[in-house]
């Protein structure tokens, strides 16, 4: 048989907002430990910013990294120019060249894809 327990509604949204602040630390001290671990970064609201306006996450990376695309493109092994059409939308770059360039920018594809 099922056991109940009758608590005031008082009780019961103080124990449920306890929980959610419960969670919401959990998460939290995840977050960081995660950072601390050096396994995400924290990027600037400029740049966050780019991202969330559909600019280019080629360039906004690039740029986070302080690269000009010549630089990039000799750390990647690429051509300049395939990194100029990336990043203007002309081109899509093939997986090989996009992994490149996603190494070169110490990030993961999907920062560049998604």
């Amino acid at each position: 048989m099922n056991e109940m327990v009758t608590i005031p509604r008082e009780e019961y949204d103080r124990l449920r907002a306890a929980a959610e602040d419960l969670a919401d630390l959990q998460a939290y001290d995840r977050a960081k430990a995660v950072l601390a671990a050096g396994e995400d970064e924290l990027i600037p609201a400029e740049y966050a910013n780019r991202l969330l306006n559909g600019e280019s996450a080629l360039r906004v990376y690039r740029h986070l990294r302080g690269l000009t695309q010549v630089a990039l493109a000799e750390k990647a092994g690429v051509n300049r120019v395939t990194v100029a059409e990336i990043e203007t939308g002309r081109k899509q770059g093939s997986v090989a060249t996009l992994r490149a360039l996603a190494d070169a920018l110490e990030l993961s594809l999907d920062d560049l894809t998604a």
